[in-house]
Protein backbone atom coordinates (compact mmCIF):
# COMPACT_ATOMS: atom_id res chain seq x y z
CA UNK A 1 0.00 0.00 0.00
CA UNK A 2 1.12 3.39 -0.46
CA UNK A 3 3.02 5.12 2.47
CA UNK A 4 1.67 8.28 2.82
CA UNK A 5 5.19 9.76 4.27
CA UNK A 6 4.57 8.10 7.62
CA UNK A 7 7.82 7.00 8.77
CA UNK A 8 6.00 3.56 10.72
CA UNK A 9 5.16 2.22 7.57
CA UNK A 10 7.18 -0.80 7.63
CA UNK A 11 5.87 -1.36 10.97
CA UNK A 12 2.78 -0.71 10.36
CA UNK A 13 2.63 -2.94 6.93
CA UNK A 14 3.72 -5.83 9.31
CA UNK A 15 0.94 -5.58 11.57
CA UNK A 16 -1.62 -5.28 8.76
CA UNK A 17 -0.08 -8.67 6.88
CA UNK A 18 0.31 -10.38 10.14
CA UNK A 19 -3.32 -8.99 11.53
CA UNK A 20 -4.41 -10.68 7.92
CA UNK A 21 -8.35 -11.44 7.62
CA UNK A 22 -9.29 -10.65 11.26
CA UNK A 23 -9.10 -6.78 10.14
CA UNK A 24 -12.76 -7.78 8.56
CA UNK A 25 -13.94 -8.43 12.09
CA UNK A 26 -13.45 -5.01 12.40
CA UNK A 27 -15.29 -4.19 9.44
CA UNK A 28 -18.05 -1.09 10.16
CA UNK A 29 -16.88 -1.09 14.08
CA UNK A 30 -17.17 1.28 16.67
CA UNK A 31 -14.24 1.61 19.07
CA UNK A 32 -14.43 2.64 22.37
CA UNK A 33 -10.13 3.28 23.58
CA UNK A 34 -8.74 4.34 27.02
CA UNK A 35 -5.17 5.00 26.84
CA UNK A 36 -5.27 5.96 23.83
CA UNK A 37 -2.25 8.25 24.16
CA UNK A 38 0.04 6.33 25.72
CA UNK A 39 2.83 4.24 24.46
CA UNK A 40 0.06 1.11 23.69
CA UNK A 41 -2.51 3.49 22.66
CA UNK A 42 -0.52 5.01 20.00
CA UNK A 43 0.21 1.97 18.16
CA UNK A 44 -3.17 0.73 18.34
CA UNK A 45 -4.47 4.17 16.56
CA UNK A 46 -1.27 3.99 14.33
CA UNK A 47 -2.24 0.55 12.84
CA UNK A 48 -6.20 0.42 13.40
CA UNK A 49 -6.03 3.56 10.92
CA UNK A 50 -3.61 1.93 8.97
CA UNK A 51 -5.81 -1.17 8.51
CA UNK A 52 -8.92 1.49 8.19
CA UNK A 53 -6.71 2.87 4.69
CA UNK A 54 -6.06 0.06 3.77
CA UNK A 55 -9.34 -2.00 3.57
CA UNK A 56 -11.45 0.51 3.79
CA UNK A 57 -13.00 -0.92 7.16
CA UNK A 58 -15.27 2.80 7.89
CA UNK A 59 -14.38 2.35 11.81
CA UNK A 60 -15.27 4.98 14.27
CA UNK A 61 -12.96 5.76 16.98
CA UNK A 62 -13.38 7.57 20.59
CA UNK A 63 -10.88 8.07 22.16
CA UNK A 64 -10.27 8.99 25.99
CA UNK A 65 -7.70 11.35 27.21
CA UNK A 66 -7.67 14.13 30.05
CA UNK A 67 -6.14 16.52 27.64
CA UNK A 68 -7.34 16.42 23.97
CA UNK A 69 -4.85 19.72 23.89
CA UNK A 70 -1.73 17.80 25.05
CA UNK A 71 -2.49 14.54 22.20
CA UNK A 72 -2.94 17.06 19.39
CA UNK A 73 0.83 18.88 20.37
CA UNK A 74 1.94 15.01 20.84
CA UNK A 75 0.27 13.45 17.26
CA UNK A 76 -1.60 15.75 15.12
CA UNK A 77 -1.71 13.15 12.54
CA UNK A 78 -3.68 10.78 15.37
CA UNK A 79 -5.50 13.62 16.89
CA UNK A 80 -7.06 15.16 13.33
CA UNK A 81 -7.95 12.08 11.81
CA UNK A 82 -11.42 11.75 10.31
CA UNK A 83 -12.38 8.69 11.62
CA UNK A 84 -11.18 9.77 15.34
CA UNK A 85 -12.79 11.46 17.98
CA UNK A 86 -11.44 12.54 21.19
CA UNK A 87 -13.11 12.06 24.85
CA UNK A 88 -11.85 14.10 27.05
CA UNK A 89 -12.66 12.31 30.99
CA UNK A 90 -10.70 10.95 33.84
CA UNK A 91 -10.39 7.21 33.50
CA UNK A 92 -12.36 7.00 36.72
CA UNK A 93 -15.38 8.92 35.97
CA UNK A 94 -15.39 9.82 32.21
CA UNK A 95 -19.32 11.11 31.13
CA UNK A 96 -20.20 8.19 28.52
CA UNK A 97 -19.75 9.54 25.05
CA UNK A 98 -22.49 9.08 22.87
CA UNK A 99 -23.58 6.12 20.77
CA UNK A 100 -22.91 2.12 21.01
CA UNK A 101 -19.52 0.45 20.18
CA UNK A 102 -18.72 -3.15 19.09
CA UNK A 103 -15.26 -2.93 20.66
CA UNK A 104 -13.79 -1.53 24.01
CA UNK A 105 -10.21 -1.89 24.49
CA UNK A 106 -8.94 -0.65 28.23
CA UNK A 107 -5.40 0.44 27.86
CA UNK A 108 -5.33 3.15 30.75
CA UNK A 109 -3.05 3.44 33.64
CA UNK A 110 0.47 3.52 32.66
CA UNK A 111 3.14 1.46 34.58
CA UNK A 112 4.42 3.89 36.52
CA UNK A 113 7.00 3.46 39.12
CA UNK A 114 6.96 7.13 40.52
CA UNK A 115 3.41 6.88 40.88
CA UNK A 116 3.84 3.48 42.49
CA UNK A 117 6.23 4.43 45.33
CA UNK A 118 4.83 8.17 46.12
CA UNK A 119 1.45 7.62 45.93
CA UNK A 120 0.13 3.64 45.91
CA UNK A 121 -3.35 4.45 46.89
CA UNK A 122 -3.90 6.66 43.65
CA UNK A 123 -2.28 3.54 41.55
CA UNK A 124 -4.65 1.39 42.93
CA UNK A 125 -7.51 2.92 42.72
CA UNK A 126 -7.17 4.48 39.20
CA UNK A 127 -6.70 1.18 38.13
CA UNK A 128 -9.63 -1.08 39.86
CA UNK A 129 -11.94 1.98 39.29
CA UNK A 130 -11.39 2.84 35.74
CA UNK A 131 -11.87 -0.80 35.09
CA UNK A 132 -15.04 -1.04 37.07
CA UNK A 133 -16.16 1.97 35.36
CA UNK A 134 -14.71 1.48 31.57
CA UNK A 135 -16.66 -2.70 31.59
CA UNK A 136 -19.74 -0.90 33.50
CA UNK A 137 -20.06 1.47 30.45
CA UNK A 138 -18.86 -1.27 27.77
CA UNK A 139 -21.74 -3.43 29.07
CA UNK A 140 -24.18 0.08 28.52
CA UNK A 141 -22.50 0.98 25.46
CA UNK A 142 -24.07 -2.66 23.57
CA UNK A 143 -20.49 -3.74 23.17
CA UNK A 144 -19.52 -7.33 21.95
CA UNK A 145 -15.50 -7.54 22.78
CA UNK A 146 -13.94 -6.00 25.87
CA UNK A 147 -9.43 -5.89 25.92
CA UNK A 148 -8.07 -5.53 29.23
CA UNK A 149 -4.36 -5.27 29.07
CA UNK A 150 -3.08 -6.41 32.15
CA UNK A 151 0.63 -7.51 32.96
CA UNK A 152 2.65 -9.67 33.95
CA UNK A 153 3.19 -8.33 37.29
CA UNK A 154 0.10 -9.44 38.48
CA UNK A 155 2.43 -12.93 38.88
CA UNK A 156 4.50 -11.02 41.69
CA UNK A 157 7.90 -11.42 41.99
CA UNK A 158 9.26 -14.55 39.26
CA UNK A 159 11.29 -17.65 41.39
CA UNK A 160 14.97 -17.12 40.03
CA UNK A 161 14.40 -20.78 39.35
CA UNK A 162 11.62 -20.57 37.32
CA UNK A 163 12.65 -19.53 33.76
CA UNK A 164 9.54 -18.25 32.46
CA UNK A 165 6.46 -17.79 33.94
CA UNK A 166 2.92 -19.35 32.71
CA UNK A 167 -0.41 -18.30 32.83
CA UNK A 168 -1.33 -21.36 34.95
CA UNK A 169 1.30 -20.02 37.47
CA UNK A 170 -0.40 -18.95 40.68
CA UNK A 171 1.88 -17.05 42.25
CA UNK A 172 0.66 -13.04 43.71
CA UNK A 173 2.48 -10.12 44.90
CA UNK A 174 2.93 -9.92 48.45
CA UNK A 175 -0.56 -8.08 49.69
CA UNK A 176 1.53 -6.36 52.42
CA UNK A 177 3.79 -4.55 50.63
CA UNK A 178 2.56 -0.96 49.17
CA UNK A 179 4.88 -1.02 46.13
CA UNK A 180 2.62 -3.75 45.20
CA UNK A 181 -0.20 -1.22 44.05
CA UNK A 182 0.24 -1.52 40.54
CA UNK A 183 0.38 -5.52 40.34
CA UNK A 184 -2.84 -6.21 42.92
CA UNK A 185 -4.43 -3.30 40.87
CA UNK A 186 -4.27 -5.44 37.73
CA UNK A 187 -4.72 -8.68 39.25
CA UNK A 188 -8.27 -6.95 40.71
CA UNK A 189 -9.06 -5.61 37.44
CA UNK A 190 -8.86 -9.02 35.82
CA UNK A 191 -11.36 -10.42 38.57
CA UNK A 192 -13.89 -7.50 37.63
CA UNK A 193 -13.57 -8.79 33.96
CA UNK A 194 -13.88 -12.19 34.81
CA UNK A 195 -17.05 -11.02 36.81
CA UNK A 196 -18.33 -8.87 34.00
CA UNK A 197 -18.17 -11.70 31.42
CA UNK A 198 -19.90 -14.07 34.45
CA UNK A 199 -22.81 -11.72 34.67
CA UNK A 200 -23.47 -10.17 30.83
CA UNK A 201 -21.36 -12.43 29.33
CA UNK A 202 -18.94 -9.74 27.89
CA UNK A 203 -16.30 -10.93 25.74
CA UNK A 204 -13.61 -10.08 28.12
CA UNK A 205 -10.37 -10.91 27.02
CA UNK A 206 -7.18 -10.29 28.49
CA UNK A 207 -3.66 -9.60 27.80
CA UNK A 208 -0.44 -10.21 30.33
CA UNK A 209 1.93 -7.60 29.31
CA UNK A 210 5.61 -7.88 29.61
CA UNK A 211 8.63 -5.85 28.19
CA UNK A 212 8.05 -3.83 25.04
CA UNK A 213 10.53 -1.69 22.54
CA UNK A 214 9.62 0.48 19.75
CA UNK A 215 8.93 4.03 18.38
CA UNK A 216 6.86 6.04 21.24
CA UNK A 217 8.79 4.26 24.32
CA UNK A 218 9.34 6.70 26.47
CA UNK A 219 13.08 7.30 26.88
CA UNK A 220 13.07 9.11 30.44
CA UNK A 221 10.83 6.89 33.30
CA UNK A 222 11.72 3.63 34.72
CA UNK A 223 12.03 1.09 31.49
CA UNK A 224 15.85 0.62 31.32
CA UNK A 225 15.72 -0.48 27.58
CA UNK A 226 13.95 3.26 27.47
CA UNK A 227 17.12 4.68 29.31
CA UNK A 228 19.49 2.86 27.66
CA UNK A 229 18.39 4.52 24.35
CA UNK A 230 18.19 7.60 25.74
CA UNK A 231 22.18 7.04 26.53
CA UNK A 232 22.96 6.27 23.42
CA UNK A 233 21.52 8.52 21.37
CA UNK A 234 23.44 10.99 23.97
CA UNK A 235 26.40 9.95 22.59
CA UNK A 236 26.97 7.01 25.56
CA UNK A 237 28.09 5.68 27.78
CA UNK A 238 25.01 3.27 27.69
CA UNK A 239 25.11 2.92 31.87
CA UNK A 240 23.52 0.38 33.56
CA UNK A 241 22.55 1.57 36.97
CA UNK A 242 23.11 -2.19 39.00
CA UNK A 243 24.75 -5.11 38.32
CA UNK A 244 23.05 -6.05 35.22
CA UNK A 245 22.15 -9.57 35.97
CA UNK A 246 17.96 -9.54 36.03
CA UNK A 247 16.73 -10.67 33.31
CA UNK A 248 14.05 -9.08 31.05
CA UNK A 249 12.89 -10.23 27.58
CA UNK A 250 11.42 -7.32 25.14
CA UNK A 251 8.95 -7.39 21.73
CA UNK A 252 8.45 -5.03 19.17
CA UNK A 253 5.84 -3.14 19.17
CA UNK A 254 4.48 -4.21 15.73
CA UNK A 255 4.39 -7.83 17.06
CA UNK A 256 2.74 -6.15 20.32
CA UNK A 257 0.11 -5.27 17.87
CA UNK A 258 -0.28 -8.09 15.99
CA UNK A 259 -1.31 -9.94 19.25
CA UNK A 260 -3.60 -7.06 21.04
CA UNK A 261 -5.37 -7.28 18.19
CA UNK A 262 -5.60 -11.26 17.64
CA UNK A 263 -6.29 -11.42 21.51
CA UNK A 264 -9.26 -9.02 20.93
CA UNK A 265 -10.85 -10.87 18.14
CA UNK A 266 -9.93 -14.27 18.25
CA UNK A 267 -9.09 -14.49 22.13
CA UNK A 268 -10.91 -16.71 24.26
CA UNK A 269 -13.65 -14.85 26.82
CA UNK A 270 -12.23 -14.63 30.36
CA UNK A 271 -8.67 -16.64 29.59
CA UNK A 272 -5.48 -14.24 29.99
CA UNK A 273 -2.68 -14.25 27.38
CA UNK A 274 0.75 -13.55 28.24
CA UNK A 275 2.42 -10.88 26.04
CA UNK A 276 5.83 -10.74 24.95
CA UNK A 277 9.44 -12.29 24.44
CA UNK A 278 10.90 -15.52 25.24
CA UNK A 279 14.17 -14.76 24.44
CA UNK A 280 15.70 -13.46 28.06
CA UNK A 281 18.39 -11.38 27.83
CA UNK A 282 20.16 -10.28 31.32
CA UNK A 283 19.75 -6.21 31.48
CA UNK A 284 23.49 -6.31 31.44
CA UNK A 285 23.42 -7.95 27.83
CA UNK A 286 20.72 -5.63 26.68
CA UNK A 287 22.81 -2.54 27.51
CA UNK A 288 25.69 -4.25 25.83
CA UNK A 289 23.91 -4.85 22.29
CA UNK A 290 22.81 -1.44 22.13
CA UNK A 291 25.63 0.22 22.89
CA UNK A 292 27.63 -1.93 20.12
CA UNK A 293 25.24 -2.05 17.80
CA UNK A 294 26.22 1.97 17.94
CA UNK A 295 29.80 1.62 18.34
CA UNK A 296 29.13 3.09 21.73
CA UNK A 297 30.88 2.17 25.43
CA UNK A 298 28.64 0.42 28.04
CA UNK A 299 29.39 0.80 31.89
CA UNK A 300 27.82 -1.11 34.78
CA UNK A 301 27.57 0.32 38.71
CA UNK A 302 28.65 -2.42 40.29
CA UNK A 303 29.55 -6.20 40.73
CA UNK A 304 27.27 -8.86 41.40
CA UNK A 305 26.33 -10.24 44.84
CA UNK A 306 28.17 -13.70 45.39
CA UNK A 307 25.55 -16.25 45.41
CA UNK A 308 22.69 -14.55 44.56
CA UNK A 309 20.76 -15.81 41.61
CA UNK A 310 19.38 -13.53 38.81
CA UNK A 311 16.24 -11.88 38.65
CA UNK A 312 13.46 -12.85 35.89
CA UNK A 313 10.93 -11.50 34.83
CA UNK A 314 9.86 -13.82 31.18
CA UNK A 315 6.34 -14.56 29.87
CA UNK A 316 6.12 -18.24 28.75
CA UNK A 317 4.05 -17.33 25.60
CA UNK A 318 2.52 -20.53 24.60
CA UNK A 319 -0.92 -20.25 25.47
CA UNK A 320 -1.07 -17.70 22.62
CA UNK A 321 1.11 -19.35 20.53
CA UNK A 322 -0.83 -23.25 20.94
CA UNK A 323 -4.24 -21.29 20.72
CA UNK A 324 -3.94 -18.16 18.75
CA UNK A 325 -0.87 -19.24 16.28
CA UNK A 326 0.82 -16.31 17.65
CA UNK A 327 5.00 -15.67 17.47
CA UNK A 328 7.83 -13.33 17.75
CA UNK A 329 8.24 -11.96 14.33
CA UNK A 330 10.78 -9.34 14.89
CA UNK A 331 13.59 -10.31 16.23
CA UNK A 332 15.63 -8.04 19.48
CA UNK A 333 18.71 -6.56 17.45
CA UNK A 334 15.86 -6.08 14.40
CA UNK A 335 13.52 -4.19 17.10
CA UNK A 336 16.65 -2.07 18.71
CA UNK A 337 17.95 -1.00 14.86
CA UNK A 338 13.91 -0.07 14.03
CA UNK A 339 13.29 1.71 17.15
CA UNK A 340 17.04 3.78 16.98
CA UNK A 341 15.91 4.78 13.23
CA UNK A 342 12.24 6.30 14.08
CA UNK A 343 14.28 8.19 17.18
CA UNK A 344 16.89 9.82 15.18
CA UNK A 345 14.41 11.54 12.79
CA UNK A 346 13.62 15.06 14.50
CA UNK A 347 10.32 14.87 16.38
CA UNK A 348 8.40 16.67 13.95
CA UNK A 349 9.64 14.25 11.26
CA UNK A 350 8.24 11.09 13.60
CA UNK A 351 4.81 11.85 12.88
CA UNK A 352 2.91 10.71 9.66
CA UNK A 353 0.35 12.01 7.16
CA UNK A 354 -2.81 10.49 7.76
CA UNK A 355 -4.02 8.30 5.47
CA UNK A 356 -7.77 9.76 5.31
CA UNK A 357 -8.69 13.56 4.83
CA UNK A 358 -8.53 14.82 8.79
CA UNK A 359 -11.43 16.25 9.87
Amino acid sequence: MAHFHNPLAADLDHVLTHVGPLWEDLRGARLFITGGTGFFGCWLLESLLWADAAHGLGVDVVVLTRSPEAFARKAPHLAGHGALRLHEGDIRDFPDPEGGFSHVIHAATAASAALNAEAPRVMFDTIVEGTRRTLDFAQRSGASRFLLTSSGAVYGAQPATLTHVGEDYRGAPDPTDPASAYGEGKRAAEHLTALAHHASGLGVTIARCFAFVGPYLPLDTHFAIGNFLRDALAGGPVQVGGDGTPYRSYQHAADLMVWLWSILLRGVPGRPYNVGSEAALSIGEVARRIAESLGLRWTVAREPDPGVLPARYVPSTARARDELGLDIMIPFDDAIARTVQWLRRPPTSRRGAPPHPVA
